[in-house]
């Protein structure tokens, strides 16, 4: 479910973690510092090592214990962040990273009436974790009715209600009750609820389980569409088939309870900082092992975080036979490429497309990997057999038509790729990008001038504030001989990208030609502090030599010609 409101509810929560820094250990400053510094990076690894090495020298330190315990729950090591979780609050501190920890530890091991003695107790993560656990818990222990009014207080809680009503839907339909369950996840009791995909799932399974199966094939294209993932068109092949679907949604109280951190997880991704946002869903991963949507969501944190060998491990435990197998080793290819390790990935895309070659997201990333290497043949060949399962592309198709496009043209291919840029502008009308690239080419070959003109200006007015495509402007335009235009389009580029070489190198070339030579020289100077290609730098500095008329005579190019309306 998409929570966006509760957020403010939530960070109040956050608060106390994200501001409980350590303070330096006296017994040995060295461990600390070193801790202290990798916690900083998100390096949770080294984080744990170093915070454990201080607590030998500094074992009744609260405000270590406290950093390890987060350091070992980031790590997804969530038991031991429990054994240090309970010596803090054994040492009298409050936190709420340990109480976190503590709570999801006894409902792991179905202490329920201990939990719940717990948060009786003050042993507090936030209002609506407390009350939705408190809920968890009270169903655990077989209390229905008081779980029951327990979500309700949730739901009559000001800025939480669509929280309390989608776990209240789910206990209902843990314990058979669904046709309770449809009352609320259908909006008609308590209000409309925004389904996320899990959300989803969860209520086809309820209409299915009502022998509605038509119902839910209906709310699964709605939510979706036609072109789904294969958990969801396995799903819809299920109900197709008039299978009735279990509901495995939440099949205890601990998955209510991992649910819970997930949904939190869910609601702070993107508005908190990913190392707390990583907490919770490290925490719903503790609770409810073989939950795929919060291992994905820890390694794609991880990734954000730049911890990839952590996130390649996260997307390792997603087993193959899972429909999101293909998304996980997706995940890990990217992982391993952002770590610099390009050929491993490569190889984990060439073995995901010999095992899925009906899916054409497999064959994009490939290609999308290869083409970043330059090894524009073999990304072609990725992207043909990417576009091959389209029997009949539609708009969203167009940038794989587009990057295959830019690979043809890399290739000398250009018959080929002018077909596939005109392609992706069919299916995408007015993108800029592609316009873009396809009018720029055209200059650069000498050919079509009138219409690159034309599509490079329908370009600027879909993108006016994109330093590149201006740039396309202002360089047609002087290739056309309008130079004192080109000024006026390179000069606007040059703001919008002032430390780009090609940029400046063109704005010099135009003002070379409307006679400004010391402005040009400037311009020329700058450029080549910028790092340009070697050639283009070779280039820069022969013009700095013996000025652009020159090259262009020693080029075969023609000369300039600076016409009346130039100035």
């Amino acid at each position: 479910m998409q929570f966006r409101f509760p957020f403010r509810l939530i960070a109040v929560a956050a608060l106390g973690l994200m501001t409980a820094l350590p303070g330096a250990a006296q017994g040995d400053s060295g461990a600390y510092l070193a801790a202290r510094h990798a916690s900083l990076f998100s390096d949770f690894r080294a984080a744990a090592d170093y915070y454990a090495r201080a607590l030998v020298r500094d074992p009744g330190n609260t405000r270590l214990m406290e950093s390890a315990v987060m350091a070992y729950t980031g790590l997804g090591q969530v038991d031991r962040a429990a054994a240090v979780s309970r010596r803090l609050i054994a040492a009298g501190a409050t936190s709420q990273s340990a109480n976190m920890v503590l709570l999801a530890d006894q409902i792991k091991r179905e202490n329920f009436d201990q939990a719940l003695d717990d948060l009786e107790a003050g042993q507090t993560v936030g209002p609506l974790v407390d009350g939705l656990l408190t809920a968890w818990a009270q169903l655990g222990m077989g209390r229905m009715s008081e779980a029951v009014e327990t979500f309700d207080e949730v739901i009559a809680t000001s800025g939480v209600e669509v929280f309390g009503l989608y776990h209240k839907a789910l206990a209902l339909a843990m314990v058979g009750d669904f046709e309770a369950a449809d009352e609320i996840l259908s909006g008609r009791s308590g209000g409309a609820l925004q389904l996320t995909r899990r959300g989803v799932i969860a209520f086809a399974q309820v209409l299915s389980q009502l022998e509605r199966n038509d119902a839910a094939l209906e709310l699964i294209a709605t939510s979706f569409g036609a072109d789904l993932d294969p958990a969801l068109d396995g799903l819809r092949a299920d109900l197709e088939a008039g299978k009735v679907l279990p509901f495995t949604s939440i099949r205890n109280a601990k998955d209510g309870a991992a649910e819970v951190f997930l949904v939190v997880a869910g609601a702070l991704n993107g508005e908190a900082a990913d190392s707390y946002t990583l907490l919770y869903s490290r925490v719903a991963e503790f609770l409810r092992p073989d939950h795929v949507d919060a291992i994905l969501l820890s390694a794609a944190l991880l990734e954000k975080l730049e911890r990839y060998e952590l996130a390649t491990e996260a997307y390792n435990r997603i087993p193959r036979d899972h429909p999101s197998f293909d998304a996980a080793e997706l995940g890990r290819a990217e992982a391993l490429r952002k770590s610099d390790r390009t050929e491993a990935a490569i190889e984990v895309l060439e073995q995901l497309a010999r095992a899925r070659p009906d899916n054409p997201a497999v064959h994009i990333t490939l290609g999308d990997t290869l083409r970043g290497l330059e090894r524009y043949d073999e990304a072609s060949k990725a992207y043909d057999a990417a576009i091959a399962l389209y029997d009949d592309p539609q708009g969203p198709q167009w940038l794989v038509f587009f990057a295959r496009g830019i690979t043809h043209e890399r290739e000398g291919r250009w018959e080929l790729a002018e077909a596939d840029f005109r392609t992706s502008l069919e299916l995408n009308p007015g993108q800029p990008q592609v316009l873009n690239y396809l009018g720029y080419s055209f200059v650069e070959m000498g050919i079509n001038m009138e219409e690159a003109l034309a599509l490079i200006e329908e370009a600027v007015a879909g993108q006016p504030n994109s330093g590149y495509i201006v740039d396309s402007l202002g360089w047609v335009q002087y290739r056309m001989g309008e130079y004192g235009e080109a000024v006026v389009n390179l000069e606007r580029a040059a703001e919008l990208m002032p430390v780009d070489p090609i940029v400046n190198d063109h704005l010099g070339d135009a003002y070379w030609a409307v006679g400004r030579k010391i402005e040009a020289e400037f311009q020329w100077k700058r450029a080549l502090s910028f790092d340009p290609e070697e050639e283009d730098a070779k280039r820069i500095r022969r013009k700095l030599e013996v000025g652009l008329d020159v090259v262009l005579e020693e080029e075969g190019a023609p000369p300039i010609e600076v016409t009346a309306t130039d100035g």
